[in-house]
């Protein structure tokens, strides 16, 4: 066996030292400044460049290269249909003898000012497909032959794999990134989930929220306003993930603004209308929010509420369910929407349930809807069970319906059942499961 010349030990370590560059786990741009300076020694050049396609702009973005000065790279764009650029998308090494009077060099005057003569274009493919182009450049003229073409596809078939894996090591990054993010915002928003509702003599109260992410746009929450008086509410706001969280977080923080100061101050209906207002400059095109918020008075025996384009509340009475749905348009289309505010009578042994759409919209695998049929007659099934047994029984329902078919929309529910006779002060305690 002939011994390898210096020359080809030394190019056999180099394109191995590229290789290493497919298993390692490095930035992107990092191995392309690699790259270029690694492509350079091994074919014994004086310049190279590293493009990379840009499907969307339809162009070949200048990544990096090596001994090239910074006009020369930002000399001009340079498209997927260049004449050049497609003979190498086709597997054609293409090889300009001479830029400087070559009529497919787009910028013969740039490559003249740089000392460019000659120059070789190969494809970096991956998988069948082409993902951007190395180039090569030489003062001389011909300086590129059959065994540099040889050389400069080995070279390119390497760089494209170490390309892509730093793509997907960048990709991997950005993605436990957001996780971490999302984790975050997890955390955060059940903090802002109440872990017990307010005592209040008279009333048993029961709450849970499944998210079908790790974060979403369902809120309830309770408010005590007085020894006697609660305020509850329950919104969704449409949309998913962090946005949706975020904005949760900001309604959230205003309806408890006024809660604890605008009672005293403005009527119910006014402080709804001040919730629309605030909802149409925050959401932004597409995003909306429902409520259904209420004041429950055990001492008056009274409830009022208002329904903003949510799923109207049930009252429960004597096995009669009654739909709660005076109000108006969801929050944040218009702020000159008007909403109707309702005050019910109250009666010892009703029972107010509230929920969001994603209770009702879940699907089984074969994509049937449980609906609000089914609810109902779930509800009519535990009509004498406490608020927090309702909720179970409820979801119990649901489950058996839907099976193991995965949701896309976050569930609340919320029950709160009068019954003046069982409680007395200092003894209510709320029952509240976020995660059952």
């Amino acid at each position: 066996m002939a011994k390898k010349s210096k020359r080809q030990i030394e190019r056999d370590e180099q394109i191995y030292q590229i290789s290493t560059m497919v298993a390692g786990d490095f930035e992107l741009q990092e191995v392309l400044d690699r790259l270029a300076a690694a492509v350079v020694k091994i074919t014994r050049t004086k310049n190279c460049s590293i493009r990379l396609l840009d499907e969307e702009a339809g162009e070949l973005k200048m990544r990096s290269t090596f001994g090239l000065s910074e006009e020369y790279r930002n000399k001009g764009p340079v498209s997927k249909e260049d004449t050049v650029v497609k003979a190498a998308f086709r597997g054609e090494a293409v090889v300009l003898d001479d830029m400087r009077v070559d009529s497919r060099v787009k910028y013969p005057q740039a490559a003249i000012k740089e000392g460019l003569v000659s120059q070789l274009t190969v494809a970096m493919t991956f998988k069948n497909k082409s993902i951007g182009v190395l180039r090569l450049y030489s003062p001389q003229p011909k300086r590129f032959d059959d065994d540099a073409i040889a050389l400069a596809r080995l070279v390119a078939g390497q760089c494209a794999v170490a390309i892509m894996n730093a793509r997907f090591y960048s990709e991997a990054l950005e993605g436990a990134r957001i996780a971490e993010q999302m984790r975050l915002g997890g955390v955060i928003q059940r903090r802002m989930i109440p872990e017990k509702a307010p005592c209040v003599c008279g009333l048993d109260i029961a709450a849970i929220y499944q998210p079908c992410f790790q974060i979403g746009g369902d809120l309830y929450d309770f408010i005590q306003l007085d020894e006697h008086t609660i305020s509850v509410s329950i919104a969704d706001v449409i949309g998913k993930g962090v946005p949706a969280a975020i904005m949760m977080s900001m309604f959230r923080g205003v309806m408890r603004g006024y809660a604890y100061g605008g009672y005293e101050r403005h009527s119910f209906d006014d402080i709804v209308d001040k919730l629309n207002t605030v909802a149409c400059r925050e959401c932004r095109d597409g995003e909306f929010i429902t409520l259904f918020t209420a004041n429950v008075d055990v001492e008056a025996m009274k409830m009022t509420y208002c329904n903003c384009g949510h799923e109207p509340g049930l009252l429960i009475r004597n096995g009669q369910i009654t739909a709660l749905d005076t109000g108006g348009l969801v929050l944040g289309i218009m702020e000159e929407a008007k909403h109707e505010v309702e005050t019910v009578e109250l009666q010892n042994g009703d029972t107010v349930l509230l929920y969001t759409d994603g209770l009702i919209d879940a699907m089984n695998f074969d994509n049937e809807l449980w609906g609000k049929e089914r609810l109902l007659e779930a509800v009519k099934g535990c009509l004498d069970c406490s608020a927090d047994c309702m909720i179970r029984n409820i979801l119990g329902y649901r489950r058996r319906f839907v099976g193991l078919a995965r949701q896309i929309d976050d569930t609340s529910i919320v029950a709160i059942k009068l019954n003046k006779d069982a409680n007395r002060p200092g003894k209510q305690k709320g029952n509240l499961k976020r995660y059952p």
